[in-house]
């Protein structure tokens, strides 16, 4: 769940950040920027949307996988993967910040041709149930959806 945020002369990468309680490195990566002086006023760039509500941050330590975090907090280790813009193979370092899914919620990633009924059904409540918890939704390939359980 995204949205597009419009860089201001003052902007910087950290205050952006800041603003929407997220990772520098989670912006850059998003935005495919490989650098963060390569953000500029007048840029349009997507920013993560109410990280904190549905997210907290976990430090990779020497020797972590992302199947052994992902069995620690017992969720989905492809769907740990996926929200952190990562394949199952790729190498993870000590110091590395990643997200992990909060207790309470399930999580869908949309597949080409879902559609709001397919989403709805999936997570076993209505249209507007799910419209009301996730604001903006476009039902493209690897949208993340969420849904209160609790």
């Amino acid at each position: 769940m995204y949205d597009k945020y419009l860089v201001s002369k003052d902007d910087t990468l950290k205050g952006i950040a800041n603003k929407f309680n997220t990772l520098e490195s989670t912006i850059l990566d998003i935005n495919n920027i490989p650098f963060p002086d390569l953000i500029r006023e007048g840029m349009e760039i997507i920013v993560p949307q109410n990280l904190e509500n549905y997210f907290e941050y976990y430090t990779i330590k020497d020797g972590d996988t992302l199947y052994q975090i992902s069995r620690r907090y017992n969720i989905n280790p492809e769907l740990l993967a996926v929200l952190n813009g990562l394949n199952m193979d790729d190498y993870i370092y000590p110091g590395q910040q990643i997200m992990i899914p909060k207790s309470g919620y399930s999580y869908y990633i949309t597949k080409d041709g879902d559609t709001l009924d397919i989403v709805s059904d999936r997570f076993k409540i209505s249209k507007e149930r799910l419209l009301s918890q996730n604001p903006t939704i476009y039902l493209a390939e690897s949208q993340l959806m969420v849904n209160k359980t609790r």
